[in-house]
């Protein structure tokens, strides 16, 4: 490793001076692009320190970069929320998660609202989406909307002409309408199964589109009380490129944690308390190959975003590695930019 990327890969005798790992799985390093907190801390309302706190701890359970996720509120409120990330992201660290964008998930959305609370969800304002793209260079990411909340599917094409992600979530969307969300540029369907119209043999909906167009990429959240190990097993059996999120929250007041989740009051279920390295294990426990697996949490995310330095161990990629035990897949050790990221 050099300059905080990888020189070399490859087998044989180590060079002197290499930290030798003995059987440890080696993988590159975590990529979770929709994650809205961390243990007590959302990104939403942290502070600065928050921010820094929430991101040692990513980078501690091998996430080597991330997309801070806002869900949905009135429009007036982001620019809080965005200023905080822009400001945490000029942080660059090697013992913190680096941020790669921000993922808007609302309030663009539709009849599936789930914990997004409905008064907020509104349809699409494609000016508001121009200014907080020019306004914010470079911060937005990714952004989850509902094709029946953009009439004429001018939000998407506006933020795809734009270079951003556009996913389709929340949504109660048809097959039909799903597709022609892929036509206008939606390249992903955002956490499969949740927050969605279910599936039906001759209504297949967004998931249907989700497990059979090749322009959508399902994501996926894997933390085995969200998807089913046989919906998982489906989900990865039909697409290979599929990838995981942790849709980690912040259990701050109105959430209870619960049975490995976050919970509203009135039993909705509202984000994940696992992250992505928690994922990975699940991932492999549901019967999903181990490599496939490693894809799902690095290289699948990585290229949905478009982050081609990220998610891979080749020469020329950032140095962002995992040691993972070859028996629990338990984090041993992370390196993040080449240098090592202290536990506990």
């Amino acid at each position: 490793m050099n300059g905080g990327t990888i020189t070399e890969v490859g087998s044989g005798e180590a060079p002197r001076g290499a930290t030798d790992v003995g059987d440890a799985l080696l993988t590159p390093a975590f990529v979770d692009i929709q994650c809205n907190g961390v243990a007590d801390i959302d990104f939403a309302t942290t502070d600065a320190d928050g921010w820094l706190r929430a991101r040692a701890t990513l980078a501690r359970h091998g996430v080597g970069a991330f997309c801070p996720t806002f869900v949905s509120a009135p429009l007036d409120a982001y620019d809080d929320m965005l200023g905080a990330a822009d400001a945490s992201r000029s942080y660059l660290s090697d013992a913190h998660a680096e941020i790669l964008g921000v993922h808007l998930e609302g309030p663009f959305l539709g009849g599936a609202p789930g914990a997004h609370d409905p008064k907020w969800l509104r349809t699409v304002d494609v000016d508001w989406l121009e200014r907080v793209v020019g306004g914010w260079p470079g911060l937005l990411r990714v952004v989850t909307l509902a094709p029946e909340a953009d009439p004429g599917l001018a939000g998407t094409r506006a933020l795809v002409a734009a270079g951003i992600v556009v996913a389709i979530g929340h949504s109660t969307a048809s097959y039909e309408e799903a597709l022609r969300a892929a036509d206008a540029g939606a390249s992903v369907v955002t956490h499969l199964f949740n927050g969605m119209g279910p599936f039906h043999h001759r209504a297949p909906g967004l998931v249907g589109a989700a497990l059979d167009d090749d322009r959508l990429t399902p994501t996926v959240i894997a933390d085995l009380v969200h998807v089913h190990t046989v919906a998982l097993r489906v989900a990865t059996a039909c697409k290979p490129g599929l990838a995981a999120v942790s849709d980690a929250v912040g259990v701050v007041d109105g959430l209870v944690e619960r049975d490995g989740a976050a919970w509203l009051a009135d039993g909705t279920l509202a984000g994940a308390t696992t992250l992505l390295d928690g994922g990975l294990a699940n991932l492999v426990t549901a019967g999903i190959p181990v490599a496939r697996s490693v894809e799902a949490v690095t290289s699948a995310p990585a290229r949905i975003v478009g982050a081609t330095d990220r998610g891979v161990l080749r020469p020329g990629a950032r140095a962002d590695v995992v040691a993972l035990d070859p028996r629990t897949l338990g984090v041993l050790a992370v390196w993040l930019g080449g240098a090592p990221v202290a536990s506990g």
